[in-house]
């Protein structure tokens, strides 16, 4: 791995409401629309605003409660505006037991943030994640959708480096 390339660059619009009305509206003659609404939403804007849940609310006869809930039950759908690159390091005990926790830390320490949270210039958000399914690899993470296996403290500060060009 000579240098960070990310898997894709993400380019998200800004909050439109007319926007969001049209992507809800295209979902309403589906059974169950509410994930796929919320995935259209979340790709439209890069996370789901929350001026967007009682729009849903209201127009699949839901509480926003019950929209609400789905939103913030289902790990990937964001209520903020994710950095520009996203890194998702696995918490599952596999990778704990090979190291995951010291590189936790380390990225943490790095980035001067804690899982969970994105760096102040909008850099990098890094969450944790459980289980990636890569556990004969571990520990692993996930890189702007790019999965990486056997990553250590050396991987991880050059995966970091590049993401601040």
């Amino acid at each position: 791995m000579s240098s960070y390339a990310p898997a894709y660059a993400p380019s998200y619009a800004s909050w439109d409401a007319d926007n969001a009305s049209a992507i809800i509206g295209a979902h309403l003659d589906r059974e169950g629309p509410l994930l796929p609404i919320l995935h259209e939403l979340q790709g439209a804007f890069g996370y789901i605003p929350e001026a967007a849940e009682p729009m849903i609310a209201e127009a699949l006869n839901l509480s926003r409660a019950e929209v609400h809930g789905v939103v913030t039950f289902y790990h990937d759908f964001r209520n903020d505006p994710a950095g520009r690159h996203v890194i998702k390091l696995c918490r599952a005990e596999a990778c704990q037991a090979c190291g995951g926790d010291e590189l936790a830390e380390r990225a943490e320490a790095r980035l001067g943030v804690k899982l969970g949270d994105t760096t102040a210039d909008g850099r990098v958000t890094l969450e944790p994640i459980y289980c990636l399914g890569l556990c004969s690899t571990a520990p692993s993470a996930m890189i702007d959708g790019r999965l990486v296996g056997r990553l250590d403290g050396k991987k991880l500060d050059k995966l970091l480096a590049g993401m601040e060009r």
